[in-house]
C-alpha cells in the first residue's frame, strides 16, 4: 500500500505543478480577453481538438491499450509490447491525419454559411489553426500509456507541463509586451499550443526510448491487435458519445451569449483542479494494476485494489467539493478578478462554479468506475451508458436552460453525470469482492463526518474573515494561503480521530520518505 500510495504521490505532485500552470495560464488568458467573443471563439475551438484527444488519446485508446499491453509486460515480453505500440502509433498517426483533414473541411465550410454572430467565424478560424494539436497530443497518450504500464508515472503526469509553458510564453510576448490586439494575441495562442503539443510528443518519447523501446512505422497485423479492436470500437463509441455530449453543451453554451462559453470554462477548470491533481492521480495509477491483476486471475488482489482506490477518492473530492462551495468566490476573486474579467464576471462563474462543485465527486467515481470496467475488458457496458447519459444531458440541458440560462446547463451536466456513475457501480461486478455497501458504507461515514466538520469550522472563520478584512483581495489571500491549509489540517486530524485506514498507511508513506532521505544524508 506504501509503493501504491506513493505512485499516487508522485502522479499529484506533478499533476499540481501542471495545474498551478494552468492557473496561471487561465489567469492571464481571462485578464486578456476576460469573458467577450474572442475568448469564447477560442475556447470553443480549442475545445475540438481536446475533445479528440480524450476520445481516443486519453479515453478508449488508451483504455483498451492499457489491459493488452499489461498483459504482454506481466508475461515477460516488453519487445512484442513495443510492437504493439509501434503499431498502433502508426495506425492512429494515420488516423489523425484524415481526421485534421477532414475537420478543416467542416470548419472551413462555416464560412460560407451567410448572417452568423462573428465569434462563430472566429471559432471556425481559430479551430482550423488548432486541430494539428490533436496529432501530436493523441501519440503522446499512447506513448504516456506505455509508460504508465512500466510504471513511469511522472513523466506522464508532466506532459501538460509544457503545453502550460508554452501557451503562457505566447500570452505574455504577444500581450503583455508586443501589446497585440486580441484577435493577434490569440494567433500567438496557437502557435503556443502547437509548440506545447510537440514537445508532449517527443519528451515521453524520449523516456520511453531509454527503457528499451525503438519507434518504428508499421502497419503489420497481429492476434493483440485484433484484440485491441476488439476492445476499442465499443469503448470508442462510448467515449465518442461522452466527448459529443461535451461539444453539444458548449455549442448551446455558444448560441445562449457571447460569454456562456468562457464561464462555463472556467468554472470547470477550477473542478478539474482537485479532480486532475487528485482522483485523477488515484486513477491513473490503479488503472494498470487492475489490469495486471484481471490479466492474471488475481480476483482478491483486484478487488482489494479498487476498494481502496475508491475510497481515496471519496476521501478527497467531497470535502473538495465542499471547499470550493465555501470558498469559491474568494478563490475567483483572489486570482481572476484582474484586466478584463471584473466583479459581475466573478459573480457568475462563482454561481456555475458551485453547481459543477455537488458534482465532483460523481465526476470522479464515473471516470474510475468505468477505468474498472475496462481492465476487466468490458467496454460495451460503459458504452452503453454513455448514450443514456448523453440523452439525459440533452434533454436537461434544453429543458433547463430556457429558464436558468448558463445555471441551467451546469446543473443537465451534474444531473446526468450522477445518474451516469449510480449506474456505472450499479452494473460493476468486482471478481472477488464483497457486497457493495459493505465495504463503503462505513468509510463514506467517516469521510463524511470529518468533511462535515471541516466544512463547519471553515465557514465559521470565512464569515469572520470577511467581517475583519473588507478588500476582496485580502480576503481572498486569506482564503486561500490560510483558511485552506486549516481546513486540511483539520479534515485530517479529524479523519485521524475516526481512525481513516489511509491516514495509517500516508503516515507510513510519510516515515518511508524520510527514512529515505536520511539514508542519503
Amino acid at each position: 500500500m506504501v509503493k501504491f500510495l506513493e505512485n499516487i504521490s508522485i502522479v499529484a505532485i506533478a499533476t499540481v505543478l501542471s495545474r498551478v500552470l494552468g492557473l496561471l495560464r487561465d489567469i492571464l488568458l481571462f485578464a486578456f480577453l476576460g469573458t467577450g467573443s474572442i475568448n469564447s471563439a477560442f475556447i470553443f475551438a480549442f475545445t475540438l481538438p481536446n475533445l479528440f484527444r480524450r476520445l481516443l488519446g486519453e479515453g478508449a485508446l488508451t483504455s483498451a491499450l492499457v489491459p493488452i499491453l499489461s498483459g504482454e509486460m506481466e508475461k515477460g515480453r516488453e519487445s512484442s509490447g513495443f510492437q504493439l505500440l509501434n503499431r498502433v502509433l502508426s495506425r492512429t498517426f494515420l488516423a489523425l491525419l484524415g481526421l485534421v483533414a477532414a475537420g478543416s473541411l467542416v470548419l472551413w465550410s462555416i464560412f460560407g454559411i451567410p448572417d452568423l454572430e462573428e465569434r462563430w467565424y472566429m471559432g471556425a478560424g481559430f479551430g482550423i489553426l488548432l486541430l494539428p494539436y490533436m496529432i501530436f497530443v493523441c501519440l503522446a497518450a499512447v506513448i504516456g500509456a506505455g509508460l504508465n504500464v512500466l510504471n513511469r508515472f511522472a513523466v506522464v503526469a508532466l506532459s501538460p507541463v509544457w503545453l502550460n509553458l508554452s501557451i503562457i510564453l505566447a500570452l505574455v510576448i504577444s500581450g503583455g509586451w508586443a501589446g497585440h490586439s486580441n484577435i493577434e494575441l490569440v494567433g500567438y495562442l496557437c502557435v503556443g499550443v502547437l509548440a506545447g503539443g510537440l514537445m508532449q510528443v517527443v519528451i515521453p518519447g524520449l523516456v520511453l526510448r531509454k527503457q528499451g523501446w525503438k519507434p518504428r512505422f508499421s502497419l503489420a497485423g497481429s492476434a493483440r491487435l485484433e484484440e485491441l479492436w476488439a476492445l476499442l470500437l465499443p469503448g470508442l463509441a462510448g467515449a465518442a458519445i461522452i466527448q459529443v455530449n461535451i461539444a453539444v453543451s458548449r455549442l448551446l453554451a455558444l448560441w445562449l451569449d457571447e460569454t456562456a462559453v468562457s464561464v462555463l470554462y472556467l468554472a470547470n477548470r477550477l473542478i478539474e483542479l482537485p479532480l486532475g491533481v487528485f482522483a485523477i492521480a488515484v486513477t491513473t495509477v490503479v488503472f494498470p494494476s487492475l489490469s495486471r491483476h484481471a490479466s492474471a486471475g488475481r480476483e482478491k488482489e483486484f478487488a482489494e485494489t479498487f476498494r481502496k482506490g475508491k475510497r481515496l477518492i471519496l476521501a478527497i473530492t467531497i470535502p473538495a467539493a465542499i471547499g470550493l462551495i465555501l470558498l469559491g468566490r474568494p478563490i475567483l476573486e483572489l486570482f481572476f478578478a484582474w484586466g478584463a474579467y471584473g466583479r459581475e464576471d466573478v459573480v457568475s462563474t462563482y454561481s456555475i462554479l458551485g453547481v459543477y462543485a455537488c458534482g465532483l465527486p460523481f465526476y470522479a467515481l464515473a471516470t474510475y468506475n468505468t477505468r474498472a470496467f475496462h481492465a476487466l475488458k468490458n467496454t460495451r457496458t460503459p458504452m452503453r451508458l454513455a448514450l443514456l447519459n448523453f440523452v439525459l444531458n440533452i434533454g436537461f440541458s434544453l429543458g433547463l436552460m430556457r429558464e436558468m440560462g448558463m445555471t441551467g446547463l451546469a446543473l443537465a451536466n451534474v444531473l446526468a453525470i450522477i445518474v451516469h456513475s449510480l449506474l456505472l457501480r450499479g452494473l460493476l461486478t468486482i471478481p472477488g469482492s464483497p457486497p457493495k455497501t459493505r465495504f463503503i458504507r462505513r468509510p463514506l461515514l467517516k469521510i463524511m463526518f470529518a468533511a462535515t466538520g471541516m466544512g463547519g469550522v471553515t465557514w465559521v472563520l470565512w464569515k469572520g474573515t470577511g467581517f475583519l478584512l473588507n478588500s476582496p483581495k485580502m480576503s481572498g489571500l486569506a482564503a486561500v494561503f490560510v483558511l485552506v491549509p486549516l481546513a486540511v489540517v483539520i479534515y485530517l486530524a479529524l479523519l485521524r480521530l475516526v481512525r481513516f485506514e489511509e491516514v495509517r498507511e500516508a503516515r507510513a508513506l510519510w516515515d518511508a520518505l524520510i527514512r529515505r532521505l536520511g539514508k542519503k544524508d
